[in-house]
């Protein structure tokens, strides 16, 4: 088996890359370990920065979106039942879209469908062979049978516990993690949202976010310690944490009903350095994670894919290897941005377990800059918003 490119894990970074290289004629061959029942029932982020928007719109995959996501002008912060808006359009002129990731997902896998892509699914012992030679290849199980797929570029998009990253020799790689002393429990309710916008809410009692999916589909998280398990919290139990930790105004109306979902995520901050080994390019989560408070996962992820696809459509197409070239170094001045942002929104929202007085203190300015100053808010917006390509 012959290929362009091959694309290592079918979730959103995956599919995207095959969808916008295969537009502009490249081949590509997607190799997922899961079965689609499996990455569609995957439930993720569900807020797009305006890049990503463009992007999806780029790669064809952007009706549905327009016509059922929920565009936002903004989020609140608040601390105890004091409420920060953040105007996104007064800010800097932009806005976000939530829609789910797994409906990103099914988007994709139509589009792909369309254009009669091969995605293999349910790949086992998968191997990269060669990737700083001119010839790599990939080898793998699929249905009982040992394949072989040869390739002249290769795009690991198969998350945190793939294969990819670990084919970049250990002496070469550098890893740059925090991980952090609590998690989020979350559930999947088909109500309607606590607010029109989204809440995070810094509260004693721990972190709270009211979100959505859409109109009559919430998400909600509250902070929990690491040693919970799901099964400590009834759904009574966690509505009633929940509304003790969001403002008042909004707890009194926020409409409970039974979880669809329910799961706890730990949280950390991951780099991995560098992005590229020889004719080896990551994406995603094979690269990096983001803690979710500043909803940049799935949107990091669209920027690499934004980044490697238009690199590899300048070598494949016209020759041209110097985006090709510089591709981790672009992608990484990126990452490390968001990096820094999530970090700063999880550690302005969150209780620690050794947390100072001063430290308490700290977090309270913070968001009483945000509440006094203009400037302070443009910067959060921006961020949040999503930096340009």
């Amino acid at each position: 088996m012959k290929t362009d490119v091959a694309i290592i894990g079918g979730g959103p970074a995956g599919l995207l890359l095959s969808q916008l290289l295969m537009k502009a004629g490249i081949s590509t061959v997607v190799l997922e370990r899961q079965s689609r029942d499996y990455v569609l029932s995957r439930i993720r982020a569900g807020v797009l920065e305006s890049g990503t928007v463009q992007l999806l719109q780029e790669a064809g995959v952007g009706a549905r979106m327009q016509a059922e996501g929920i565009p936002h002008h903004g989020c609140l912060l608040s601390s105890d039942d004091q409420i920060i808006r953040i105007d996104f359009v007064e800010s800097c002129g932009k806005q976000v879209m939530v829609y789910g990731q797994t409906e990103v997902t099914r988007d994709l896998y139509t589009a792909q469908d369309a254009l009669g892509a091969r995605i293999l699914h349910g790949v086992a012992d998968v191997v990269l062979h060669d990737v700083q030679s001119d010839a790599p290849f990939v080898s793998f199980t699929h249905e009982g049978q040992h394949q072989r797929l040869e390739c002249q570029f290769i795009a690991g998009c198969d998350g945190f516990h793939g294969v990819s990253r670990p084919s970049i020799p250990a002496e070469v790689r550098r890893e740059f993690e925090k991980v952090y002393p609590f998690g989020w429990l979350g559930i999947l309710s088909q109500t309607p949202p606590a607010h029109e916008e989204l809440i995070y809410a810094n509260h004693q009692r721990g972190f709270a976010l009211a979100s959505m999916r859409n109109r009559n589909l919430s998400r909600y998280y509250i902070q929990v310690p690491l040693t919970d398990k799901v099964e400590d919290w009834s759904d009574a139990a966690f509505w009633d944490e929940l509304c003790a930790r969001l403002p008042a105004e909004v707890a009194k109306t926020l409409v409970r009903g039974a979880s669809i979902e329910k799961s706890i995520a730990p949280l950390r901050s991951f780099v991995c350095e560098p992005m590229q080994w020889g004719r080896l390019f990551l994406c995603g989560d094979a690269a990096h994670i983001v803690p979710p408070t500043g909803a940049k996962g799935l949107n990091l992820a669209a920027s690499d894919v934004f980044y490697l696809s238009r690199a590899l459509k300048a070598q494949l197409l016209q020759g041209d290897g110097a985006a090709l070239a510089q591709y981790g170094a672009e992608a990484l001045a990126r990452v490390w941005q968001a990096m820094r942002f999530s970090w700063s929104m999880t550690t302005m929202l969150h209780q620690f377990p050794d947390q100072s007085a001063f430290d308490l203190r700290i977090q309270r300015v913070g968001l009483e800059t945000l509440a006094a100053s203009a400037e302070a808010r443009k910067l959060l917006a921006e961020s949040y918003c999503g930096l340009p390509y």
